[in-house]
């Protein structure tokens, strides 16, 4: 069945058959109408092989719709009604109704069938119950309360979310969970089919879920809407506890009548135990990108998160790595590697390390220690370490190559000479060696004079130095060569990069008499020096699955990779982007089994393959910067084996998930953030918390204080007396006694895990200061008193202070949202300390309504008061109001935006106007010159450019409005503005209107947006970040063709990429206002992930001689080159 909110339910009938393909049918739907009815809940009930028969809340207002006088509101009753689908008829028929409790809001099923009930649980507020479709008997739990100082003992809960677990042999239990996070286990006493009572009793406390699922496997998974989603594994099923079970016998089925209502005590996590967490974002309250621990790439910075488990992230695009070993080394390391012994070893033997002027040689056992007789040599710096052939190693250095032919290690005799014949090659006189490539049959290497020498693999593993050498004029700066493939004796290319900026292609197995060893077959320029080349098969989209590509690193940081035929050895699919300042350098590893490669320059990257969609990736580490890295295996674990000055480490990527590019670091805020204003010299941010209905902490303290003395008199009193009072025994049900006692409670609960009391009508508030660069922590706080909470925040540096730094906070005491009503409004200032982590309060302004939007704007301070806008300059005790501009917005000024003199005012359901400050008149005016014609109900904004405005509204759209040429130049004309204050209002508004520019449907709601870049040398975009987790760009063209094929490429795939739920793609970005000069990127890069038949399809469709490869090359250099 589906249900609409009102009025229509529709009723299906899947049938399946075959036995080995089984085909899935549905029939036409069935309508069950009842007009005039609200649809609260549906539930599809466990009645076994009877009829189906589904549970429905609803509601008849039918008769409060025809009394004008809205007393027949008031005795509205919810109905838990029935339906039945017979099968025979195909026929739904309404079995029956109960009336239930008005607070009714979820149904849980009961298991029916053999000895089972069958039947519904119905969760209202602060109750449980029980109904069957056939009997009236109906058992009703109440839900436990806690009990503590700070906890209100009349405040009823609500269940918000639980899950049905079945047993072996038809037992079953429910957990469920209340909107405090306490989860209690429901059970039922079953006899002979009838239900005999039910029973709740306290399990555990997670955070809030809006589904819970218990796994067959023994663990619990907590979809939380707020904060990060947990895994729990379940130790116990509770049965063996000390809690309190209370009874459905303790409580009256009639939710009107009185009851003593039952209570217990949390306690921390007895029958679960948290073991995975997957990151959530959401809800995103405020964001902001900015470089303050100055990488080479910006953080981006958001609070999120609601009450005690908010958080203060750092995000950044990189992957997580877990560092396995650190260990420190006698002289600085330049390069490293390791090596095997035989072609068919399954681990590393050696870590070779190239040190300033000589090589250390490590061997791989159950410890590390230095190798004595690996007859490498020591004396001379290692340029490159490759096990050759079957059963030898080569070490190349700058005077010649070693081989050595190696004996099998011995573990009980570390004393044992590890190698044979020992043959030396040396570099003809007044030459050394400048760069080289091997692989386990070839070896190619580079001299100062240009030439370049060629060794293959001899019958016994010697090397054979080929009659063909290579003389080039120029200057080689690095080698490279391909594995050798799988039946075959060698790799058929060099690569080589040289100093005229070009990167060459040599034959190394000629396939007729016209080619020669070390043959030049092909050329590419470049535009910088290159730095290191390296080969490598990865996995790919293509037909065989994996493909051999070309990775380059040039000197100016620049990171190239191209698709290499592996017949002809050309190149095609290039791909760029800039890695960093350094020059790029490569190590081959290998990441969840699957090839991979490293790329060293100010900080490594990765380039893999995406596990999801099979394409290639470029992410960065979040790891220090790495000198050189080589993959590493032992019999213990995989990983990469790295050098950095004088330490060596080892990590591993093995165990990230390489779908997600994103690293998070969290600090933990006290209540729910509402908007964060960065200190960017001092490397602090300043956050404002609030939560309503929540008791602020002076509150919370001082209840605890007159607990504790409480307690003390009553102990005192005890000892005093002779004789112990004794509990009653309804004190005795009615209380989880057991646990007062207890251990685990003695010591205070964390609200990040129990939350924080709630009281009706209450606020709690505070200002938070951050550091989240060095110590990574909440650095400060100020606790707001009064029932007052913090709505606003700007930092200004007044210039009637001498430039001094304060912290601005819009705060309104005694507020409520329904209706909007507040007792006072403040405007209250601190003045920042010098190092920017403290904040001293300075003074507070009393002001007509609660500020909203604070920003500062030429050296003072202008705010939204409601719909005025007004600006204040800094006095002694309070501030002075130097111009205002009232009625400036429809309803209320929500966002502040400025440059110059203009100013960009956001209304809360009036899109946004344009404002403009005359300073040359007294007194100042703020004169209102133009605005929106829709209204937008706006969430943020941001200039993109002086007459261009960004915005999102609460309908999860993201628009561009931008203001007509001459009303900008009117605007500036005049220095007093008199001609702007002449022009008529038009329809109520501004003399002038915005032009809209584009428009486009986010489906989430845009809480920031910023105009920021988001990698090193990229361009600007606009980046904005949506409540729930979204994080997203948009991107400017900078040439017609590329718009033009990106246009017709997003007009295909609407057409060819058909969403499985039959979604109209541009009925879906027009939901509110039809989609304009957007292009959905989110649909174009659906083309990366097509088949190659189907992209040259799609390719060939497109004007303009486009091909497959063209295409794939500009959607990801419109990604790459602004975002990641």
């Amino acid at each position: 069945m589906m249900a609409a909110i009102e009025k229509d339910k529709l009723v299906w009938t899947l049938s399946r058959t075959g036995q080995t393909d089984v085909s899935i049918s549905i029939s036409s739907p069935l309508g069950v109408h009842r007009p005039q009815t609200l649809v609260y809940y549906a539930l599809g009930m466990d009645v076994g092989y009877e009829n189906p028969i589904f549970a429905l809340l609803e509601v008849d207002y039918s008769e409060s719709d025809a009394d004008p006088s809205g007393e027949a509101f008031h005795e509205v009753k919810k109905e838990l009604s029935y339906y039945e689908l017979d099968l025979g008829l195909n026929h739904v028929v309404h079995r029956g109704r109960t009336t239930v409790d008005r607070t009714a809001n979820m149904l849980f099923r009961v298991p029916g069938g053999n000895d089972l009930p069958s039947g519904v649980l119905c969760c209202g507020e602060d109750n449980i119950s029980y109904y069957h479709v056939y009997e009236k008997e109906v058992f009703r739990l109440a839900i436990p309360r806690r009990e503590g100082a700070a906890e209100n003992p009349n405040r009823k809960r609500y269940i918000v979310a639980g899950t049905l677990y079945t047993l072996k042999g038809g037992n079953f239990f429910y957990l469920l969970q209340t909107e405090d996070g306490d989860v209690f286990k429901v059970t039922f006493d079953i006899k002979s089919g009838k239900v005999e009572r039910l029973n709740i009793w306290y399990f555990d406390t997670i955070p809030v879920a809006s589904s819970i699922c218990l796994l067959r496997a023994g663990f619990v998974y907590c979809a939380s809407e707020a904060g990060d989603r947990l895994l729990y594994e379940l130790e116990t099923l509770g049965d063996e506890h000390n809690e309190h079970v209370f009874s459905s016998d303790q409580f009256p089925t009639d939710p009107t009548e009185t009851y003593n209502p039952p209570y217990f005590q949390v306690r921390p996590l007895r029958n679960l135990n948290p073991v995975e967490k997957v990151a959530n974002m959401s809800p995103v309250m405020d964001m902001e990108v900015a470089n303050l621990s100055m990488e080479d790439a910006p953080q981006i910075y958001t609070v999120s998160g609601t009450g005690a488990r908010s958080t203060f992230r750092t995000t950044r695009n990189a992957l997580d790595v877990l560092e396995l070993v650190d260990s420190q080394l006698p002289q600085r390391a330049t390069s490293v590697w390791t090596a095997k012994l035989r072609a068919n070893d399954e681990h590393d033997t050696y870590i070779v390390l190239s040190l300033v002027n000589h090589t250390l040689v490590l061997r791989i056992g159950d410890d590390v220690e230095e190798a004595q007789h690996s007859g490498l040599l020591a004396e001379t710096t290692t340029l490159g370490v490759q096990q050759f052939g079957e059963d030898c190693i080569i070490q190349i250095h700058p005077k010649g190559i070693r081989h050595i032919r190696t004996v099998p290690y011995n573990e009980e005799d570390p004393t044992q000479k590890m190698y044979g014949e020992i043959t030396d090659w040396k570099t003809p006189a007044h030459r050394s060696i400048v760069a080289c490539a091997a692989n386990n049959r070839q070896v190619c290497i580079a001299l100062s004079s240009g030439e370049i020498y060629y060794f293959a693999c001899d019958y016994d593993s010697s090397l054979a130095q080929a009659e063909d050498e290579a003389q080039l004029d120029h200057t080689i700066h690095c080698l490279a060569m391909p594995d050798v493939p799988e039946g075959r004796q060698g790799s058929d290319f060099l690569a080589v990069g040289c100093g005229d900026k070009t990167f060459r292609i040599f034959n190394l197995n000629p396939r007729d008499q016209d080619h020669r060893i070390l043959g030049q077959t092909g050329l590419m320029g470049l535009s910088a020096l290159p730095h290191a080349i390296a080969f490598h098969a990865m996995k790919d989209q293509s037909p065989a699955g994996y493909s051999l590509y070309a990775h380059v690193g040039l000197h100016s940081g620049i990171y190239v990779r191209a698709l290499v035929d592996e017949f002809s050895g050309t190149l095609s699919g290039f791909r760029r982007r800039f890695l960093g300042p350094a020059p790029v350098k490569f190590a081959r590893v290998s990441v969840g089994g699957e090839p991979a490669i490293l790329a060293l320059t100010t900080r490594p990257w990765l380039a893999y393959t995406h596990p999801v969609n099979n394409t290639l990736a470029l992410t960065p580490l979040n790891y220090m910067s790495i000198e050189a890295a080589w993959s590493f295996e032992s019999a213990s674990f995989k990983g990469i084996i790295c050098v950095r000055g004088e330490d060596l480490r080892i990590v591993t990527l093995d165990d990230v998930d390489l779908s997600q590019n994103l690293s998070y670091e969290q600090i933990s805020l006290q209540y729910t953030p509402r908007k964060l204003v960065g200190n960017h010299e001092q490397q602090v941010y300043y956050v404002i918390e609030s939560d309503n209905n929540t008791l602020d902490a002076a509150t919370r303290d001082q209840l605890k204080r007159e607990q504790d003395e409480k307690v003390k008199e009553e102990v005192k009193s005890e000892e005093e007396s002779e004789d112990k009072p004794m509990k009653t025994a309804e004190e005795e049900d009615l209380t989880n006694g057991e646990l007062e006692n207890d251990e685990e409670t003695n010591g205070e609960l964390l609200p990040v895990d129990f939350g924080l009391p709630k009281v009706e009508g209450r606020w709690a508030s505070c200002i938070q200061v951050v550091d989240p660069v060095t110590e990574k922590a909440v650095i400060h706080t100020i606790e707001l008193r009064n029932n007052q909470c913090a709505v606003s925040a700007a930092l200004i540096a007044f210039e009637s202070k001498d430039n001094d730094l304060f912290f601005a906070v819009g705060v309104a005491q005694d507020l409520k949202f329904t209706p909007y009503s507040f007792s006072k409004a403040f405007i209250q200032l601190y003045k920042v300390s010098p190092d920017g982590r403290k904040l001293e309060f300075y003074h507070d302004t009393e002001v007509s309504a609660p500020p909203l939007a604070l920003l500062a704007f030429k050296g003072k301070l202008i705010a939204g008061l409601g719909n005025d806008l007004v600006l204040f300059d800094c006095g002694l005790k309070h501030l002075l109001r130097k111009a205002q501009a009232s009625n400036c917005t429809g309803t209320r000024i929500t966002d502040l935006k400025t440059q110059g003199s203009r100013i960009v005012v956001a209304d809360q359901s009036q899109s946004v106007t344009y404002v403009v400050h005359k300073d040359m008149v007294h007194p100042n005016r703020l004169i209102p010159f133009a605005d929106d014609t829709v209204p937008r109900w706006t969430t943020c904004a941001e200039m993109a450019d002086y007459d261009t405005t960004v915005g999102g509204d609460k309908f999860g759209n993201i628009w561009i409005v931008r203001c007509p040429e001459k009303v900008s130049q009117a605007s500036d004309e005049s220095e007093d503005g008199q001609h702007l204050i002449q022009d008529k209002a038009y329809l109520g508004g501004a003399p002038n209107r915005l032009d809209l520019c584009a428009h486009y449907f986010t489906n989430d709601i845009p809480t920031a947006i910023q105009k920021t870049n988001l990698i090193a040398g990229g361009d600007r975009i606009i980046f904005w970040a949506g409540l729930q987790g979204t994080l997203g760009v948009f991107v400017p063209f900078e040439s017609r063709r590329d718009h033009k094929m990106f246009q017709q490429l997003e007009l295909l795939l609407r057409n060819e990429e058909k969403p499985i739920a039959g979604r109209d793609h541009l009925a879906y970005r027009s939901y509110y206002t039809p989609i304009k000069n957007v292009i959905d990127g989110d649909l174009v890069e659906r083309f990366l992930t097509a088949s190659n038949d189907e992209k040259a399809s799609w390719a060939a469709q497109l004007d303009g001689a486009w091909d497959a490869s063209s295409v794939e090359d500009k959607i990801w250099t419109m990604r790459l080159n602004f975002a990641f």
